[in-house]
């Protein structure tokens, strides 16, 4: 019926890259979901419904981990052997973290600024345009495969992970200067 045993890519039908077709994936995610979709086994045994749910689920986790590019990054390690992480994210660049303290300081400045909608405007510009060099250097680092520069995709996947929480606590904090 269905092969758990294919990476996210191959069960989207998709080469193994950085970059994702997203109109693709959206595409095959919704025959992929029909064609596993529960109700469609409701009247099979209870192994059949079973296997339905988990194939399901599956196909749920593969879609948001090749939707979000840093899922993407983190599941392209993991498929080159490295198992990153995330919960202990413990960046030791010096640099790295004073920028993260100054862009901390940033948001807890924006809601006291005369002008905070223009001021939270500038600061999801600056972290959206690292986000995206941060997606590029690992790109690059990927490409190379070589074991520093997987070591070195790995450091840029955790730098990431930082400015994807801002970016998330951005959002947060448009929604309240909205309300």
């Amino acid at each position: 019926m269905f092969d758990l045993t294919k990476n996210y890519f191959e069960l989207f039908g998709l080469p193994v890259s950085c970059q994702v077709d997203l109109k693709a994936l959206s595409g095959q995610y919704r025959v992929l979901q029909r064609a596993v979709h529960p109700d469609r086994f409701a009247s099979d045994d209870e192994r059949q419904q079973l296997l339905a749910v988990q194939y399901a689920s599956h196909v749920n986790d593969a879609f948001h981990t090749l939707k979000q590019p840093l899922n993407r990054a983190i599941y392209l390690l993991k498929l080159a052997g490295r198992d990153v992480d995330m919960e202990r994210n413990t960046v030791m660049d010096t640099a790295f973290l004073m920028e993260q303290m100054e862009l901390r300081e940033s948001v807890d400045e924006v809601r006291s600024d005369a002008h905070p909608e223009k001021a939270l405007e500038l600061l999801v510009a600056r972290v959206d345009g690292d986000i995206d060099d941060y997606l590029l250097h690992f790109e690059q680092c990927w490409q190379s495969a070589g074991k520093e520069d997987l070591d070195q995709a790995e450091a840029v996947v955790k730098k990431m992970q930082f400015m994807v929480k801002l970016a998330a606590e951005l959002e947060a904090l448009e929604s309240d200067l909205l309300d």
